[in-house]
């Protein structure tokens, strides 16, 4: 009997052994694959992100490569600074283009789903700004916009404009008019990811509901809204790091500043690229950050699973 008992315990031995054995080489080849993901973002996300914090820090030579400890000299400047505040406030007020981007693409998406004749060119046309350079559109844009452009002909053929307007050139208005082309070139993205979401939901549910009388407005309240709710938050949560360090919009329309649309990221472009002032590009760029950290933990407690 203690004989078999020892053969037993010698056969647990051999399988955890064993056991053990197989899973550290299962996680080998599983690092092994991930091996070129990890090396091509420590080069490229972490180091940068590592470097740019030390920086923010530092007094940095281009000319020389030393830099020296300054004190937080950079934040203590950044933060006295009016045209960081106003670039930051600029970019802070277009967030106001997430709920409204972010409903428009739902309801598209929504639309886009019905299985009707035509619908896969409907929405490959509305995705084709997505694909489109953010130049060539820009400049498309900027004819639109112009004082004696197609916005102003088309205002002034309805009776609601009775004289040109430079619509990128008008201090008050030229950061709206921005929000409305960034619209037009993101609302084919969002659509496609709130279409994958809409077409995981079983079809049973709807059935369900329309066998119990519910409406075409009930059943997207009350069962689209919630079952992508995920997809919800991630896409408010891209557009909203997007609208935070928006920079290719301002550049292109008017090349920065014109019209009071000099936003945060340009400020780091400004500041880096253009002042060769690193260290203090890479503070701003840690400011910009914590907002984008701030604003995602607030959009994950509201869309969050509650438990």
């Amino acid at each position: 009997m203690r004989f078999r008992t020892d053969l037993c315990n010698i056969k647990i031995k051999l399988q955890s052994s064993y056991a053990v054995k197989n899973t550290r080489s299962y996680a080998a080849i599983a690092y092994l694959f991930l091996a070129p993901a990890l090396i091509l973002m420590g080069v490229f996300t972490f180091w940068p992100v590592g470097f740019n914090t030390y920086l923010a820090f530092q007094d940095y030579s281009i000319a020389d490569g030393t830099a020296t400890w300054n004190n937080f000299a950079h934040f203590k400047y950044i933060f006295h600074e009016e045209l960081f505040w106003n670039a930051l406030k600029n970019s802070l007020l277009y967030l106001l283009i997430v709920p409204v981007i972010q409903l428009g693409a739902l309801v598209l998406a929504k639309l886009v789903n019905n299985k009707l004749p035509g619908m896969t060119f409907f929405r490959a046309t509305f995705y084709i700004p997505v694909i489109t350079s953010i130049s060539i559109a820009g400049v498309v844009w900027i004819y639109v916009y112009k004082y004696d452009g197609m916005l102003t002909w088309l205002l002034t053929s309805l009776g609601l404009l009775h004289e040109q307007i430079d619509w990128l050139g008008e201090p008050k208005i030229a950061l709206y008019m921005m929000m409305i082309f960034t619209f037009w070139k993101g609302i084919g993205y969002y659509m496609v990811l709130y279409l994958a979401g809409l077409q995981a939901i079983p079809s049973e549910v709807e059935e369900a509901a329309v066998l119990d009388g519910a409406n075409a407005w009930q059943r997207f309240w009350k069962i689209t809204v919630p079952m992508v709710k995920p997809t919800i938050l991630l896409c408010t949560l891209l557009s909203t790091i997007a609208a935070i360090k928006v920079m290719q919009e301002p550049i292109v329309l008017t090349k920065g500043g014109k019209g009071d649309t000099y936003t945060a990221l340009f400020y780091v472009y400004d500041q880096a690229f253009r002042n060769f002032n690193f260290g203090r590009a890479a503070a701003a760029g840690l400011v910009i950050t914590f907002f984008c950290v701030l604003l995602a933990i607030i959009q994950f407690r509201f869309f969050g699973e509650k438990k």
